[in-house]
């Protein structure tokens, strides 16, 4: 369900393109932006992996278990800096935790891992409307996916691998009054880890390729 309203976010973000040219900054005090600004935005995102890989033994036999990752509602930072007004760069910092369980074939689910990720992001940004008092973007990057403070749970001894990926981007910063907006914005990010369980007796290829929709409040100068 959660992945089912992460996407429907992503097509709205997504669809205020085809609204913003008629909805131009006006008189009520809002400063739009353009070349040469710089905007930090203070968001809630949540995080939602797609993961559903087998878990196979050291040979390469399927062990009937499937590796599920849980998502994760944290805050995050995001800083833009505008080259011209319809060209930006945004990087995303934050800090997120995720529980990683087995899953047998009959969907009964052991908790395994938990660990805390770092998963920046960067990417650059198309504004078509930059003076729109809604701004719509959308953008394409990369990511790192690092992983830190690991717990193993029910006798299971879990390692993951940092990986690069790659993220698509839509987005709108929807002006309020002088240099404050509301920010609606949404992520797929494709990335994937190895698991490494039990000292290699088992091990997953994870595709993670998460979701992140957020919304903030965002302020330029």
């Amino acid at each position: 369900m959660k992945t089912v309203i992460a996407i429907a976010a992503a097509v709205s973000a997504a669809g205020l393109l085809a609204a913003a040219p008629a909805l131009a900054a006006d008189s009520q005090g809002y400063q739009p932006l353009g070349k040469g600004a710089f905007k930090i935005d203070l968001r809630v995102s949540d995080v939602v992996p797609d993961a559903n890989n087998a878990i196979v033994t050291a040979g390469g036999v399927d062990s009937g278990l499937k590796a599920r990752v849980g998502d994760s509602v944290m805050p995050t930072l995001g800083f833009t800096y505008f080259f011209t007004d319809q060209l930006s760069i945004e990087a995303i910092a934050g800090f997120t935790r995720h529980t990683v369980s087995a899953v047998d074939g009959t969907g009964a689910s052991t908790r395994v891992h938990s660990t805390w990720v770092l998963p920046p992001v960067v990417t650059l940004q198309y504004h078509p409307f930059p003076k729109a008092r809604i701004n719509p973007y959308v953008g394409v990057g990369a990511n790192l996916m690092v992983y830190f403070a690991g717990t193993d749970y029910n006798g299971f001894k879990v390692g993951l691998k940092d990986e690069f990926g790659y993220a698509f981007q839509a987005g709108a910063d929807i002006g309020i009054v002088g240099p404050w907006s509301l920010n609606l914005d949404a992520k797929k990010v494709f990335t994937k880890t190895t698991a490494n369980i039990n000292d290699g007796a088992l091990f997953s290829h994870v595709g993670l390729d998460p979701w992140v929709v957020s919304v903030g409040v965002s302020r330029h100068f």
